[in-house]
């Protein structure tokens, strides 16, 4: 996505015309355009150039966010993003204010306090109601110099057929002043004449103090908007300030500081105790504690030794750290999390087309009706003055910003604290899509678990002990690299106080693919594997046997291991549950979400994890292409979100409704998933969901006032119940009523910022009848033996041939079939049915 600055933007309808437009030009598949932010994200194959040509001819300007400018150095440098979020828009109508306020108390002295309630007055003017009348035009031109930016976009967007909220400002100012302006002039005659009655009805007809209020009012209303604006991109704007200004890089044996976007991969940088680190790298010497809840949002700092990576913008809390750059510029972890925060407020949610269609038709519909509302109460015999007041009403109402902004405030505001909690939605549609998720599946190996085999227990045979057990197991394990073999590893050398990490080396090592190792000390063989392997070489006694079936059953893998013949005991590994999934799974399923858990593990292995983590459904024994059918087929029941980490969850990841990438994961999968988890916690899987959930609600409120405000104003203003109750508007109070809704939208917009996305005291299950029938009534066949399609029409076929089965889903690459009931029936049927195929069936659920 190509992203551009827009300028001159007043309101919806703008952003509406801007689209239009660019809509329009060869090459471009997509654009949306951010009234928030005034920024526009355009796809396609199309030169820049035509994209901004076709946003000129529009009436509005446009410029690249990357262009860049040439530095002494010759290096290209881009647009600083922060400085162009900066709220510059503020300070110039708080100037605007404060000279409208200084012209406009005397004005409003003038028309209300001496007319009204006969405020004294200079003798000059006391009696004069000519001369009155020439000042007060002067003080409403005044100020309707100051504020003239009404009038240039609002006049020059309806030269180009595209009025907007400056059109209907202008416009109702406008018809004020001249109306008031003719006025004066019949004034004048009238004096000539010596009709004195005449001269004090014109007097009455002056609206050059409506003109005046409504400009400042708007200025008002413009002012706390931008001021509520500028706070909806603190969270950008903050993550932007993280970013280092300089680095100490070593050149020729020598520290030299230089600007941190200089610094380029492979260049070796220092940090000391204190410093912020300025680019993504590997250490390579010294050790520390690094803060890394600038990204994370984690507290708790974590410990870095050569070999582990470090971020940019995290803050290096200890130890002097010496490091080897790996990624520099847009590159880094931080530079990646912005252009996620940023690309999401650049990118339209669903709901917006909505409030998109509406402005596209607001301003000429409402300019429309003020014109139909004047001719209306002029034929209905009322004076112009009064008609002219009602027109004037319906356009200083009408308010197109609420409804262009509904939308853009509470995904920016939302997406703002997703990314302070570590939690990145890369656009607004999958903040708004998170909350609507029915399915959870979750991958196994890393997800669930820490993706780090540990050991769990040391079962020695009778007479070896376990530090005997664990140097021998450690001297065979070292020279493998499986990730078995490096719990062992791991656990020997943190034993600094026995001798087990002091093992002798060992030769003729030999891997047995699928099986386990084997090599020679000295004069003698060391085995080590799964329990057939050492059967072979050693006599396995049955209460080793019985111990490795109830670690089997816990989710934990046995090794055994032998000195030639002789039997050495056991080591338990298991890939450890995070501390946080179980508690995870529980507030998902409280929300009304199923839970799945998908892992290429064995079946029994798997079960134990599910039982753990307390999920509603394990899938087991699935390949990569596997789980993307499995996501296929649950999609088939409601909306999927997949949480994956690893390069084999990215079929999944991107075939889900909804992909969340467990941050700690791959590239790959962070790439193809919709939502990055920054913490690597199963535990903001849920927070996402409720976080979505708010957002989605804050949008219908602010839509819903939006809507709700324009319905019931534009007939208030129009005088429809002035027959019935005597009601009608004054065009002043119908200029405050319009400053105050935009504001009004952007405050509740705001309110997401106090959300506590991780208490789970107030989750909501969403209800859904028809579905918890359908999982009731479903059963879920584990088959062996389907081998193609042909093994999945035919178990398909016989399934639904049953009068009790409505549907069966069969995947001969999950290894399932998945069949829907419309009555009760026994599991040997079904097994029976599929049996007689010749096919295995393993189990039913």
């Amino acid at each position: 996505m190509e992203q551009y600055r827009v300028t001159g933007m007043s309101c919806a309808a703008c952003s509406a015309r801007v689209e239009k437009a660019v809509g329009k030009v060869p090459g471009v598949t997509s654009c949306s355009v951010s009234l928030l932010t005034n920024s526009m994200g355009v796809e396609g194959d199309v030169d820049a150039r035509a994209v901004i040509e076709a946003v000129e001819a529009a009436g509005y300007g446009a410029s690249l966010k990357s262009a860049g400018e040439n530095t002494r150095e010759g290096v290209q440098t881009q647009a600083k993003e922060e400085d162009f979020l900066k709220d510059r828009e503020t300070p110039v109508l708080k100037r605007r204010l404060i000279l409208s306020l200084c012209f406009l108390v005397p004005l409003m002295y003038l028309s209300m306090g001496h007319m009204m309630w006969n405020w004294p007055l200079p003798e000059i003017l006391a009696d004069n109601h000519v001369a009155m009348g020439l000042l007060q035009m002067l003080l409403t031109i005044t100020i309707m110099i100051i504020n003239q930016k009404f009038f240039i976009s609002g006049f020059k967007s309806l030269w180009h057929k595209a009025p907007n909220m400056d059109t209907l400002v202008a416009l109702g100012a406008g018809a004020s002043f001249g109306y008031s302006t003719y006025a004066l002039f019949a004034m004048t005659d009238a004096q000539l004449r010596g009709d004195a009655s005449a001269v004090m009805e014109y007097m009455h007809e002056f609206y050059f103090e409506s003109a005046a209020m409504i400009l400042t009012l708007i200025t008002v209303g413009k002012m706390l908007e931008a001021r509520s604006k500028g706070r909806t991109t603190d969270a950008l704007k903050s993550l932007m300030q993280l970013a280092p200004k300089t680095a100490v890089v070593l050149k020729d044996g020598k520290e030299m500081e230089i600007p941190a976007g200089q610094v380029k991969i492979g260049d070796i940088f220092v940090v000391r105790p204190g410093e912020n680190i300025p680019v993504d790298g590997v250490v390579i010497d010294g050790s520390s504690a690094v803060n890394e809840s600038a990204l994370t949002g984690e507290s708790i700092p974590v410990d870095k030794v050569p070999g582990d990576s470090v971020s940019a913008a995290t803050i290096n809390q200890s130890g002097f750290i010496k490091c080897e750059a790996s990624r520099v510029g847009e590159d880094t972890t931080l530079s990646r999390i912005i252009q996620m925060v940023s690309d999401a407020a650049a990118t339209k949610a669903p709901i917006a087309k909505v409030a998109d269609k509406v402005s596209g038709i607001f301003v000429p519909t409402v300019i429309a009706i003020a014109a139909v509302t004047i001719l209306v109460w002029l034929f209905a015999g009322q004076s112009m003055g009064f008609a002219l007041a009602r027109g004037i009403s319906v356009l200083v109402i009408s308010c197109p910003c609420a409804l262009g902004l509904a939308t853009p405030v509470a995904i920016m505001v939302g997406n703002g604290m997703g990314a302070k909690n570590g939690i990145l939605f890369k656009t607004a549609v999958s903040l708004e899509e998170t909350g609507k998720t029915e399915i959870v599946a979750l991958d196994k190996t890393g997800t669930i678990t820490r993706g780090e085999p540990k050991v769990t227990d040391l079962v020695p045979a009778e007479g070896i002990s376990e530090q005997e057990l664990l140097k021998s197991a450690y001297t065979l394990e070292k020279k493998s690299e499986h990730p078995l073999a490096k719990a062992i590893v791991e656990l020997a050398e943190e034993r600094k106080d026995t001798d087990a990490a002091a093992g002798e080396e060992i030769c003729d090592f030999r891997a047995v693919p699928g099986n386990g190792l084997s090599g020679r000390l000295g004069e003698t063989m060391l085995y080590g594997g799964n329990r057939n392997f050492i059967n072979e070489k050693a006599i396995i006694p049955e209460t080793a046997r019985k111990k490795a079936g109830e670690f089997a059953g816990e989710g934990k893998t046995p090794l055994f291991f032998s000195r030639d013949k002789e039997y050495l005991g056991m080591i338990a590994v298991a890939d450890v549950m995070k501390e946080d999934s179980p508690r995870a799974v529980r507030e998902l399923q409280n929300m009304g979400i199923r839970v799945v858990m998908l892992t290429g593990d064995n079946e029994r292995t798997a079960q134990a994890i599910g039982r753990q983590a307390g999920v509603d459904e394990v899938i087991a024994g699935v390949l990569p292409d596997g789980k993307e059918s499995v996501i296929r087929m649950l999609k088939q029941k409601g909306k999927v979100a997949m949480v994956g980490d690893g390069i084999n969850d990215a079929p999944a990841l991107t075939r889900a409704d909804m992909g969340i990438a467990i941050g700690a994961g791959t590239d790959i999968a962070i790439d193809a998933a919709d939502v990055v988890l920054m913490k690597s916690r199963l535990s903001d899987v849920p927070a996402a969901i409720r976080l979505s959930r708010a957002t989605l609600k804050n949008i219908h409120e602010n839509l819903f006032w939006a809507f709700f405000y324009n319905a019931i104003g534009i007939p208030l203003a129009a005088g429809l119940w002035y027959p019935f109750f005597g009601w009608k508007l004054n065009p002043m109070f119908g200029a405050a009523a319009m400053s105050l809704s935009s504001f009004c939208v952007v405050t509740n917009a705001l309110r997401l910022n106090w959300f506590r996305m991780y208490d789970a005291s107030k989750d909501k299950k969403i209800k859904n009848k028809k579905k918890q029938e359908e999982i009731t009534m479903e059963k879920t066949m584990k088959i062996n033996g389907m081998m193609c399609g042909h093994c999945e029409a035919r178990v398909k076929k016989c399934l639904e041939a049953l009068p009790e089965v409505d549907e069966a889903q069969v995947s001969h690459e999950a290894g399932t079939a998945v069949v829907k009931l419309n009555k009760e029936l026994a599991d040997d049927v079904l097994r029976k049915t599929v049996e007689d195929q010749d096919y295995e069936v393993v189990e039913i659920k």
